[in-house]
């Protein structure tokens, strides 16, 4: 069945695609949840309209996602926290949360969601560490996030 995207659906499609999918799968899951719409011979045409505008807006957006992208990259972020001494060397008192990336890459100008924020790994340690901003599905950019001790 030749369905109409008007919403993104991970491993399915984009907003303002048309694509083909199984006729139990559109009728039971993008259908009733206002994700798709069918396409028709009569509608085709305004849909294929439709394709042309939301083309054209998100090659602006890539555009503008990608800068913030680069602006990213290029940030080096630090945060100052209490330590405790340990036998594996200085580590925090607990792990380094989203909202505390947020609020680091706010006072920058960036502004991000808090589950836009990804860890390789729970940061707990003192030093030099990598964080992934998921902007989108092909832009990740990683910042990198120092973490120093607070009477250092």
């Amino acid at each position: 069945m030749k369905v109409f995207m008007l919403k993104d659906v991970e491993n399915v499609g984009m907003t303002g695609e048309m694509l083909k999918v199984s006729d139990g799968y559109a009728t039971n899951f993008l259908f009733p949840r206002k994700l798709a719409v069918e396409v028709t011979p009569e509608n085709e045409k305004g849909f294929a309209r439709r394709l042309k505008v939301v083309e054209k807006r998100q090659e602006v957006v890539a555009s503008k996602t990608s800068m913030l992208a680069e602006k990213i990259k290029s940030l080096k972020l630090v945060y100052k926290t209490k330590i405790h001494k340990s036998k594996e060397g200085e580590e925090l008192y607990g792990a380094i949360r989203e909202n505390v990336i947020v609020d680091l890459l706010a006072e920058q100008g960036v502004s991000v969601a808090k589950n836009q924020v990804q860890f390789d790994k729970p940061i707990k340690t003192t030093g030099l560490h990598s964080v992934i901003i998921k902007l989108s599905n092909q832009l990740q950019p990683k910042v990198s996030l120092k973490i120093v001790a607070e009477n250092a």
